[in-house]
Order: structure tokens, then C-alpha cells, then sequence
């Protein structure tokens, strides 16, 4: 009579073998799920208690900053999973919205170059990036506890990124997300800002309308912070 044990330990062997390949044959892993977005918040309508210009040097200053710019571009990636029948997908290189990005390598533009036309028109976007650190006065204005908006119009279209997010959420505007043609992306830096915070933003300029690829270039109408008690 046969060992039971030897037995049991031969047919999972067996079985071991069948499902290897099977496994192997498995459609890649799905990426990782996005994390949810923050809920985008309202920048207030009416006049602040103190603006900063950032398309001027003496208002970059302010902040200690300066602006870094890189065009962006559309490439070509791998097939996602249960995406059947398209065999590729695309995505937006750099990720410049990202808290981790790096763009020290970036060059650097004078305040007043954010109103220089860029890209020679057709589907084009770019890159503007700045770190502003909250100062403890802007003039006689005392900035602790202030609420602080960034607002910023480009030529055509804009997504703005704060520290790394992109506040939305379906059926709610977003200052941060497309608003309009050539209309003013107003978005809330922070509800009570500290002396020393460092705030980091990024804004993608877009070309529109995209669906008719226009000849015209991108660049920065208006860019300021502005303070409200």
C-alpha cells in the first residue's frame, strides 16, 4: 500500500506545475489606484487686503522665488490592463505637478518673461514652476493668518498644482482645474498662511481651444498673490 503522505505531496506538486504557467500568463497588474484629491475650495470674490505682483521682479522677491519653465509633451506608454483593443496609451511627460518633482535643471525665467509667447502653436503645453515662501510683512500688511490666493490667467487654458495636489471633485468648480477660455484660475494657497511657510506652484499653460489646435503661443497674462483677512 502506498504512503497517503508521499501521495498528497506528489498531486500538489502536480498541481503546482499546472498553475504556474497559468499564472504566468496573467494579465499585468492594474497600477496603482490614484489617491482621492482634496476638495477644491472657493477663492474669495472681492478685493484682497494686499497683492503681490509675480510678473515683476521687485514682487518675485517678495517671495523669495523665481520662476523655472519647461515645455511639456505627449508620449507614447505601455498598453494598460483591460484596455482591450487599444495597445497603447498616453500620457504627459514631466510630471512637474508632483510634490517630488525636481526641477532644478530647469532653466530660469525673468518675472516679466512670463508674458514671452512660447511654442510655435498647434497642441502645446508648458510648464511654470515657483516656490514662494510666505514673508512675515508685504509692505505694512501682516501676512500671519491671512487666507492666500494665487491667481493666475494664461493664454489659453491653465491647471494649477499646490504642494503637490490638484483639488477637484465631480460636479464642483475648481479654481484649480480648466475654468475658461483666457478666464482666471483662482486658487487657495492656504486659509491662514505662517511667516516662513513654503508653498510650491505649478501651473500648466495650455493651447486652446484643443480640438482646433490654433497657431498661437502660450504665455501668462496676470500672475499675483493676494492676501485677505
Amino acid at each position: 500500500m502506498r504512503n497517503p503522505r508521499r501521495l498528497l505531496v506528489g498531486v500538489v506538486a502536480l498541481v503546482s506545475l499546472a498553475v504556474a504557467p497559468a499564472r504566468a500568463r496573467q494579465a499585468p497588474a492594474a497600477p496603482p489606484a490614484v489617491p482621492p484629491a482634496p476638495a477644491p475650495k472657493l477663492a474669495p470674490a472681492g478685493p484682497p487686503a494686499q497683492a503681490v505682483d509675480l510678473m515683476t521682479a521687485e514682487g518675485v522677491a517678495v517671495f523669495g522665488g523665481q520662476w523655472r519653465n519647461m515645455d511639456a509633451r505627449i508620449v507614447e506608454g505601455p498598453p494598460r490592463p483591460n484596455a482591450d483593443p487599444w495597445k497603447v496609451s498616453y500620457d504627459l511627460q514631466p510630471k512637474a505637478g508632483d510634490a517630488s518633482f525636481d526641477d532644478g535643471r530647469w532653466p530660469v525665467i525673468e518675472a516679466k518673461a512670463l508674458a514671452d509667447r512660447r511654442g510655435g502653436g498647434g497642441v502645446f503645453m508648458t510648464w511654470y514652476r515657483i516656490a514662494l515662501t510666505i514673508p512675515p510683512r508685504v509692505g505694512a500688511f501682516d501676512t500671519a493668518g491671512a487666507l492666500a490666493v494665487f491667481h493666475v490667467i494664461v493664454d489659453d487654458y491653465a491647471e494649477v498644482w499646490v504642494n503637490g495636489q490638484l483639488p477637484r471633485a465631480v460636479g464642483k468648480p475648481s479654481g484649480n482645474m480648466i475654468v475658461g477660455f483666457n478666464l482666471p484660475n483662482r486658487v487657495v494657497l492656504a486659509d491662514a498662511v505662517k511667516p516662513g511657510e513654503r508653498i510650491v506652484v505649478a501651473v500648466l499653460g495650455i493651447n486652446g481651444p484643443i480640438s482646433l489646435a490654433p497657431p498661437n503661443p502660450v504665455f501668462v497674462r496676470e500672475a499675483r498673490v493676494e492676501f485677505f483677512r
